[in-house]
């Protein structure tokens, strides 16, 4: 196989995948219906001037039919009037058109068998027409079906070409969220343990570990002085005994409550504030000794 045959080939192949995808089998079913319309018009139609031709002759055969009468009736008058001359010529006369008569017989004749040839054909290509419209009505139903079952299968299967975009970007999606997930943890992480300092603070890791620290001991202070407060009655009762004499010794002289001296009230605050501060402070003393 030469070049130019190979090269060829290989078009006419190509060509004939593009048309192959691109075809679709109810439209060419109906294109193939009306083709078969057109023909069945075109028969009728040669009919149609068949018959019309046999009626011509037709016409002229009577017209000669005519003519044969009229010639027979002139060469009785002759032969009545002894005009053996006329009644000849009227005789060779009637025997032409006789002779055009049997001609335009063997036409017509011939112009009814194609007629009857061709509504035979033309009864037979009807039947077929109406059969293939049959068929062609069902392989277009079947058709339809087919590809409404495909589509769905591939719906439920997620194999066609728009339903594997649609996969895809799922897929992306879901890579992408993950993404997000793991890089959000990692920095939670990586806060959690001091990697990244807050740039809004001038705290590093030690000066939240600390201030972690004294949190915690100052909360498990306050918890064991609720726990003192409530096991020792007591020691609750000295302890307003000292306060009140704290109050008698800071303002020996009560006034009414709206002529109290400022600079007393701010004296006792600061005897009750060292003397919890002082508590405190001894309590973690003893649980540091412990």
């Amino acid at each position: 196989m030469g070049i130019l045959s190979r090269t060829s080939y290989v078009i006419r192949s190509k060509i004939n995948s593009i048309l192959n995808r691109a075809e679709d089998p109810t439209e060419t079913l109906d294109y193939s219906y009306e083709q078969m319309r057109d023909q069945l018009q075109e028969v009728k139609r040669g009919i149609a001037d068949l018959t019309t031709q046999k009626k011509r002759l037709e016409m002229q055969k009577r017209r000669l039919e005519d003519n044969v009468e009229k010639h027979n009736e002139q060469a009785r008058t002759a032969v009545q009037q002894d005009r053996e001359d006329l009644a000849r010529r009227a005789l060779e006369k009637k025997k032409t058109k006789m002779n055009q008569i049997e001609d335009l017989d063997r036409q017509i004749a011939d112009l009814q068998k194609q007629q009857d040839s061709l509504i035979d054909q033309k009864n037979e290509l009807q039947a077929r027409i109406e059969e293939f419209r049959t068929k062609k009505e069902t392989m277009k139903a079947r058709y339809e079906a087919a590809d409404a079952s495909s589509t769905v299968s591939e719906a439920m299967t997620a194999t066609g070409e728009e339903f594997e975009d649609v996969g895809r970007a799922i897929e992306r999606a879901e890579e992408q969220t993950e993404d997000m997930e793991a890089r959000a943890a990692a920095l939670d992480e990586l806060k959690e343990t001091g990697a990244f300092d807050d740039v809004m603070s001038d705290k590093d890791n030690i000066d939240r570990e600390l201030e972690e620290l004294s949190t915690g001991s100052g909360v498990e202070a306050e918890l064991e002085t609720l726990k003192s407060d409530v096991g020792g009655g007591e020691t609750d009762t000295a302890t307003e005994t000292d306060a009140e004499s704290v109050d008698e010794e800071v303002t020996p002289d009560p006034e009414p409550a709206g002529d109290v001296d400022e600079s007393d009230l701010e004296a006792l605050e600061d005897d009750v504030d060292d003397s919890e501060v002082e508590a405190e402070l001894a309590e973690l003393k003893d649980e540091e000794s412990n």
